[in-house]
């Protein structure tokens, strides 16, 4: 079988590249053999999946991967691609954990209208030929679950016969969340962030960012949450975890960092570089509380925040923004405090309950969430999927004419994009 994602593989990953590589893990016993297509491996990790590279924009560079394929778990794909996997003859499985489309308007905010227009659209034609030709379709919540019925709806897909044949719907879409490894994380032989930056005394307390800065976070409000601790608790410290080179998280970092002023470098640290993905159990294991805020719009309400998950397998407490339904975990089970949107405030008085508290107080409510998550739980329904017989969704439904007109667009202008389309 091959899994399809079109992302980094290797050791500094984004969440992308870990679910292609930890679904390959956990569906590899059930399989005779396992490839992940990326789009670029570097020292690919050693654990008996094979990794193999594709051009997103180049179907030549995948049609090789696609022969005697019966299986293919996927994202959905740019339009050559996906014509590639409608005529290959494989089962497709189709994950959409990401709802693409918002993150997509999120990111080219200030573009010029057309361009967002356009690529809103293409992300959204991708999702539509998904549920055309799917045999299965995955993703990470139920809320999700819950938009992706709808599009089948809207799509005339859920006809009576497939409700005849399975009323629930679950055998052809279900959600297998992002998980945590099952091995326990381990302390290494130095603090990583005290090594990072010296200036961290041994007694602060590090409140963590532990994932990137985007344009749909709130940093600023999460600065201003710790600058007003630290006024009264100067041992307070917030670390910001990761970096990237992606144009929009670049622009929300020294977005951030302005507003950090005389706190930075001093109670607010940004780390440069991203962590690499067997490293980040040293920057959990020594933070006291983890804290990711966000504003509230619909990437918000769907999205699936996969960093904190981290935490959780960590044993480190969560002080978050509410709205999505990692948030609603976090406040009914006490992994720690969920705050409003844009409440520095709140967040101020939610982090210091959680650092007087301490970790210890948290930590077998974290164990539990952290074993639900386990991947080869939370990947039972792909397992599912993956070893059952035939089935899809339905007849393929035609494409509409502007769906039409935008593939002539892309096929003619492909051989000039060379890669994914950047967005800074």
């Amino acid at each position: 079988m091959l899994l399809l994602y079109a992302d980094t593989v290797g050791a500094k990953m984004a969440s992308v590249g870990i679910r292609a590589v930890e679904l390959a893990r956990t569906l590899r016993p059930h399989c005779a053999g396992v490839t992940v297509a990326a789009a670029a491996v570097t020292d690919p990790p050693d654990d008996g999946v094979r990794y193999v590279t594709f051009r997103p924009h180049d179907p030549g560079s995948l049609a090789p991967h696609l022969l005697d394929v019966d299986l293919v778990v996927a994202q959905p794909q740019w339009p050559a691609h996906m014509a590639l996997l409608r005529r290959s003859g494989a089962r497709l499985i189709f994950d959409l954990y990401d709802p693409e489309t918002f993150p997509t308007i999120e990111h080219l905010a200030g573009r010029p209208a057309p361009l967002r227009r356009l690529m809103s659209a293409y992300s959204i034609d991708r999702v539509a030929e998904a549920m055309r030709i799917a045999s299965h379709v995955i993703c990470a919540t139920e809320r999700q679950r819950d938009l992706w019925l709808g599009v089948l709806l809207a799509g005339r897909a859920i006809t009576p016969a497939l409700y005849d044949r399975d009323p629930s719907l679950r055998s052809v879409i279900d959600v297998v969340p992002f998980g945590v490894p099952r091995d326990p994380p381990r302390p290494g032989a130095v603090d990583p962030i005290r090594a990072r930056f010296p200036a961290l005394g041994a007694r602060d307390r590090i409140v963590l960012w532990n994932g990137g800065i985007w344009p749909w976070f709130d940093a600023p409000s999460a600065i201003a949450a710790v600058g007003a601790l630290a006024g009264r608790d100067p041992g307070v410290r917030l670390v910001f975890m990761g970096a990237t080179s992606f144009g929009p998280a670049q622009r929300a970092t020294r977005e951030a960092r302005a507003a950090a002023g005389p706190l930075l470098d001093r109670a607010v640290f940004f780390n440069d570089v991203w962590v690499p993905y067997a490293e980040r159990d040293g920057w959990l294991l020594a933070a006291d509380c983890a804290l990711s805020l966000h504003h509230e719009h619909l990437e918000t309400r769907l999205s699936s925040r996969t960093r904190l998950l981290d935490c959780f397998w960590a044993g480190l407490p969560v002080v978050c923004t509410r709205g999505d339904e990692f948030a609603e975990r976090i406040e009914r089970d006490g992994l720690g405090a969920t705050v409003g949107p844009l409440d520095g405030a709140g967040a101020a008085r939610a982090l210091e309950t959680v650092l007087d508290r301490g970790r210890a107080a948290y930590a077998p409510a974290l164990a539990r969430a952290a074993a639900d998550h386990s991947w080869e739980r939370v990947a039972a329904p792909l397992v599912a999927m993956v070893t059952a017989t035939g089935g899809r969704l339905g007849p393929p439904a035609a494409l509409r004419v502007t769906e039409r007109v935008r593939n002539l667009a892309y096929r003619a202008a492909r051989g000039a994009l060379g890669g994914v389309p950047r967005l800074d």
